[in-house]
């Protein structure tokens, strides 16, 4: 296998570039939120919009553009794109709000006792309204591919 061939493959420079933007719309968006310019955003889970929405939902629109809507791989890339939109608002973002209470469990109640004081991971999930965003800009990011190299 060729590198020439994988940069070819339009599907996949379509699906990186709709995580490739969502992660870097990440950081003007929490600036305009916070008020404060957090670059981490830039390369951590969680936030606005949701990558791994953006990934799988562009992955899917582009295997239907590409290679059309009626084909069995076209519904495997819609039924692995709903198991991940549905983990990212789901699954994942009870376990981050599981690890805040646990973290705040852990401040309180065992404060000056010799235990570990690393803190667990917060912000694992996505909100419904950061999913949408994931899922809005993978379609247009597929969308537009697809118009320029028609």
């Amino acid at each position: 296998m060729r590198v020439e061939t994988i940069l070819q493959n339009q599907v996949l420079l379509t699906a990186l570039t709709a995580w490739f933007l969502a992660q870097v719309f990440k950081v003007p968006i929490d600036y305009f939120l916070n008020r404060r310019w957090n670059w981490a955003v830039a390369v951590s889970a969680g936030g606005m919009p949701s990558s791994h929405s953006a990934l799988v939902v562009s992955t899917a629109h582009a295997i239907g553009l590409y290679y059309g809507f009626d084909t069995p791989v076209f519904a495997l890339a819609v039924a692995i794109a709903m198991i991940v939109v549905y983990d990212a608002a789901g699954v994942r973002r009870q376990a981050g709000m599981q690890a805040e209470k646990i973290n705040i469990l852990v401040s309180e109640l065992l404060k000056g006792h010799p235990i570990s004081q690393q803190q667990l991971r917060e912000v694992l999930g996505h909100t419904p309204l950061e999913v949408l965003g994931g899922i809005l800009l993978g379609l247009v990011v597929s969308q537009a591919m697809w118009f320029l190299w028609r």
